[in-house]
């Protein structure tokens, strides 16, 4: 057993039983590679990688490679969603070095934390064009042993590239709502699968941050970005991306056709994907979106959630050492449970359609729900229900049950947005109990967050991302509830944010100014596959700004925004959120005020904002008339009395107030 048996991450409990001799990222490790005169080998993953386990099965539990590893350098192992910081500085070395990048990340460091030489997977006898792992270890120890001048070197050249690169920002500049909005829209429509939906070929990725701008773009009659967001949406719910029988979606498809995925589950992607297909529900009325959000939530909650209200990261890719074991199908195995013409439905045949074996998918689309034939919706929904009691009787991928706070800020928001939509108060329940587990188990003496929990306690501080996605999360929560200490904590966190985390220069970095990150101080811009802290905190301050009447938080999200724009033009598909904070700042928006006594008619009112149709730039505020009259409340609802003893609603926009309302018909209308 070695120092990872008290991790707080899984993924690094997963290695304590290895023979190498890990440290986690802690000084101990690099006084003690000084004391012996030895590099740093760091290797870098997450627990549902699948090529992670291979590298551990190969390499890191075979005593003779330990022997080496141990005799010649200090291993750490580091979790990358624990330690975000970390992995982003040594990815940047990793692609500076290789040209690309990727997980197991393995980097070798000199005592002082100084990269030299960068790969990702190595294999443990030399295949694929690669050296073995035993034989890159061989290689580097003997540079340092005899040319250790030219390892230097090779670290002072490498921190210069990282330097400059990190010193480099985007030009300021504002974004232009038609014009770039556009050009973007026709960037996207050029790397668009018009048969499968989705951009580019394989592998393919859901990008919710892009669909959500889309569902935007044709909530406000862009027939264009409709076709684009509905055929992709269709696509991957008739996928094996999307599990035909457990419900919940896979990180991303190795094919175009969305049929065979990668098979691990991550929380921000069905968090995500979650709030998309309940806002296409609420754009189009297309059942089948509600029917995959309300199975992708039923996942979330049965399958991701603790019993303490947070929810875990993920589910492994492998059960038992074999990607997708728990997810195939037999051909003997499908027929004996659902029959043959269910087995063609989901795309199985006696052959297997994918390594010998079935992945259930729908390759012609749902069938026709009105008719008793076999094959037909009805018999695909009691299907699954045979096939996932079947499934639940084979061993399961293991979990990785590390709650990350700002995954659990993106679920809480979808939570709450798919509970409003779906008129399921059960969702936004479980939002609310995520929302005060993460008060009782992650907040830090200032009232500040921590990064994540596991094995009951929490030690890394938080991140830009963890504050500005759990606050747009407590937002979210506040609307659907009009419980203001949801509002308060929201606003609390973005202030601390604003004060930890920003660059003068613009935007902001990804950990705080006084936290320990080597080498240099990264900039999170990118957003996929979730939104980056700036792009969220440009959202977050965008909403707070209409909540409270405050222009400093709305300069800030345009400095943000500015700092951004010009990356986007380059790169849009991976600034998807960004977009989003964008066309919120372009506007219009509107901002809600409802007030009235707890009860039927107030949450009417809501119900008709909710459930309307989709309005993704308008921000929402509920609350009795005592609690309208006091200076604690969100700055929207001061001053809002009830009209005539009934419930009333208050819109207002661009500094404008309309006549408020108490009909909740007048109130659509006037949105």
């Amino acid at each position: 057993m070695n120092r990872l048996a008290d991790a707080t991450s899984p993924y690094l409990r997963q290695h304590a039983r290895n023979p190498v001799d890990w440290f986690p990222w802690i000084d101990e490790a690099f006084e003690w590679a000084r004391h012996r005169d030895v590099p740093v080998f760091l290797s870098i993953g997450y627990a549902a990688c699948h090529w992670c386990h291979v590298m551990e099965r190969e390499s890191f539990e075979d005593a003779d490679t330990a022997r080496v590893l141990n005799e010649h350098f200090v291993a750490i192992k580091v979790d990358r969603e624990e330690r975000p910081d970390i992995d982003a500085v040594y990815m940047d070395v990793v692609q500076a070095m290789t040209g690309s990048g990727g997980w197991p990340m393995s980097v070798f460091l000199t005592p002082d934390k100084r990269p030299f030489y960068a790969a990702t997977y190595l294999p443990d006898t030399p295949r694929y064009g690669m050296p073995s792992f035993r034989q890159v270890l061989e290689g580097v120890h003997d540079a340092w042993r005899s040319r250790r001048d030219e390892v230097v070197m090779q670290s002072d050249h490498i921190i210069e590239v990282i330097e400059r690169a990190t010193s480099r920002e985007g030009t300021p500049s504002k974004w232009t709502d038609h014009q770039d909005a556009t050009r973007t829209q026709a960037v996207l429509a050029e790397a668009f699968d018009h048969r499968w939906g989705g951009f580019g070929d394989a592998p393919k990725f859901p990008q919710p941050t892009i669909l959500e701008w889309l569902l935007r773009r044709a909530a406000r009659g862009d027939h264009d970005a409709r076709s684009m967001v509905t055929r992709t949406l269709d696509r991957m719910a008739w996928g094996g991306i999307n599990d035909q029988v457990g419900g919940g979606f896979c990180r991303y498809s190795t094919d175009a056709a969305w049929h065979v995925p990668h098979f691990e589950k991550m929380l921000y992607d069905n968090a995500q994907l979650l709030q998309v297909y309940a806002r296409a529900w609420l754009l189009t009325h297309d059942p089948a979106y509600r029917a995959t959000a309300e199975r992708t939530a039923e996942f979330l909650l049965g399958s991701m959630r603790s019993d303490a209200g947070g929810f875990a990261s993920s589910r492994d890719a492998d059960t038992e050492g074999v990607e997708g074991r728990s997810y195939t199908w037999s051909w003997d195995e499908l027929v004996a449970v659902v029959g043959g013409p269910i087995a063609h439905a989901f795309g199985a045949s006696p052959e297997g359609n994918w390594d010998g074996t079935n992945v259930l998918w729908l390759p012609e689309g749902l069938p026709d729900a009105s008719g008793p034939s076999e094959g037909s919706a009805l018999d695909l929904e009691a299907a699954r229900e045979l096939l996932l009691e079947a499934r639940n009787d084979r061993p399961q991928p293991k979990t990785d049950d590390k709650v990350v706070v700002a995954w659990n800020g993106l679920t809480i928001r979808a939570l709450s947005v798919a509970g409003g939509i779906l008129d399921r108060p059960d969702l936004i329940e479980a939002a609310a109990g995520c929302a005060m587990f993460i008060d009782e188990h992650l907040r830090d003496a200032t009232g500040g967050l921590f990064r994540s929990f596991g094995a009951g306690r929490a030690e890394v501080p938080g991140f830009c991302d963890d504050y500005a996605l759990l606050a747009l999360g407590l937002l979210a929560l506040f609307e659907v509830t009009g419980d203001a200490r949801w509002f308060s904590s929201a606003r609390g966190l973005a202030d601390i944010a604003v004060e930890r985390f920003s660059d003068p220069r613009g935007g902001f970095f990804m950990s705080a100014s006084d936290a320990d990150t080597p080498l240099v101080r990264p900039k999170e811009v990118l957003d996929s596959p979730l939104p980056s802290g700036n792009a969220a905190m440009c959202e977050l301050l965008v909403r707070l700004g209409l909540f409270t009447g405050e222009g400093a938080y709305r300069d800030i999200a345009e400095n943000t925004a500015a700092s951004l724009a010009e990356y986007a033009r380059r790169q849009p598909i991976g600034f998807g959120h960004a977009l989003c904070a964008f066309d919120m700042l372009a506007g219009p928006t509107s901002e809600v005020a409802i007030v009235g006594e707890p009860g039927f008619e107030r949450d009417a009112l809501w119900a008709q904002v909710a459930q309307a149709r989709y309005l993704p730039n308008v921000v929402v505020a509920v609350a009795t008339p005592s609690e309208a009259t006091s200076d604690a409340l969100v700055p929207l609802l001061r001053d809002r009395p009830m009209i005539d003893g009934h419930p009333t609603a208050y819109v207002c926009e661009g500094f404008i107030c309309r006549t408020p309302v108490t009909d909740p018909k007048e109130l659509t209308a006037s949105l």
